[in-house]
């Protein structure tokens, strides 16, 4: 055999290193880190009814990016009972709806609320029906993880009900501040009641113990309120002409030695609304250590005080599906009622 016609060894390549993968739910293998979702077909139930597809799409594919979900729609890659679709389309009750393969982030391992947290929220809980549930929060815990903390009410909630397909807030109260929050459990009970709030047909009632001697004559706040941030990047508000408008009025409930218990009916929702014209009216919150002065601060944990005194005592609302009208009150916590009872003996007088 010629040396021309003599076959040649293949040269021997370096193997490549293996690329480091993980196992989506699918088995498909993606790069670590990634999920990759294969191809979905979902039933549009009547919850969703009437929903645009981008917005269907986003509730579905969490955690993946609004630009992909644009480009899939562009692309023609999502279709409903078919047919391709543009992103305002609406989807009804019954169709198949096509969602490609995605691929998105994975989301690193939170901790998990433990069972005994888990039972605290579900004793708190004050009304629940098909639609809606309401909890009485406790002060201390945020409605919602981030920020430095693992999980907050709704993820709690969550995992207490693994089976729950929907449980969405439906507003917000600050961590320190306790009383009712209220959690959709239908996309339909969620626009509804968002509805009813930007509609201001939904009343919120607190409870706060403000520093000093309310003034009798002052029975409303409107003032604007403006958010602005710390140079620490803390989120902060004040009283300024280039904020936006806010309305609170005030009623007081009983008199102190140096405190009053106030109700005070929020008929905008700024953030910080309360605190903010509280402490513009010259009575800060008890216990508030953003809007309270120091001194004052320092006197108010002298007798024992350890949280901020506000608490969203009552809501006045009607129930999504049946229209009847509701009226929920929540009981202050220990904490709130020690510094009352600690109060009680200094007792000046009530106004109503």
């Amino acid at each position: 055999m010629s040396r021309k016609s003599a076959s040649k060894k293949p040269a021997r390549s370096r193997p490549e290193r293996p690329v480091k993968t993980s196992k989506a739910s699918s088995g498909s293998a993606v790069v670590r880190g990634e999920v990759r979702q294969g191809v979905q077909w979902v039933t549009v139930d009547e919850d969703n009814d009437g929903q645009r597809v981008d917005n269907f799409l986003l509730a579905q594919l969490r955690g993946v990016p609004k630009s992909i979900i644009y480009r899939v729609i562009r692309k023609g890659e999502v279709r409903i009972n078919k047919g391709r679709v543009k992103p305002d389309t609406r989807v009804n009750a019954g169709d198949q709806v096509r969602i490609p393969p995605v691929t998105r982030k994975e989301k690193p391992e939170q901790v998990a609320p433990g069972s005994r947290v888990q039972g605290v929220m579900e004793s708190a809980i004050v009304f629940e029906n098909d639609q809606m549930l309401v909890v009485n929060k406790p002060s201390g815990i945020a409605v919602h993880g981030g920020s430095g903390l693992s999980f907050g009410l709704i993820e709690v909630l969550r995992s207490a009900r693994p089976s729950a397909k929907f449980l969405e807030l439906v507003h917000r109260l600050d961590r320190d501040t306790s009383g009712l929050v209220m959690v959709a459990k239908k996309r339909s009970a969620l626009r509804y009641l968002q509805d009813e709030l930007r509609q201001k047909r939904i009343r919120k009632h607190y409870h706060a113990l403000v520093a000093g001697d309310w003034s009798a004559g002052v029975d409303r706040v409107d003032v604007p309120l403006l958010r602005y941030e710390m140079p620490n990047g803390e989120r902060r508000v004040k009283v300024d002409d280039a904020g936006k408008a806010s309305l609170t009025t005030f009623r007081c409930l009983e008199r102190y030695a140096g405190y009053s218990l106030v109700e005070a009916s929020p008929i905008t929702g700024r953030t910080h609304q309360i605190r903010v014209h509280s402490a513009w009216a010259g009575h800060p919150i008890a216990g508030d250590d953003k809007y309270m002065d120091d001194v004052s601060l320092k006197a108010f944990r002298s007798i024992g005080g350890q949280r901020l005194m506000l608490h969203a005592w009552a809501l006045e609302f009607t129930l999504p599906v049946s229209g009847e009208a509701m009226r929920l009150e929540a009981p202050y916590d220990d904490a709130f009622n020690d510094v009352l009872r600690k109060l009680s003996g200094r007792l000046k007088g009530s106004d109503q």
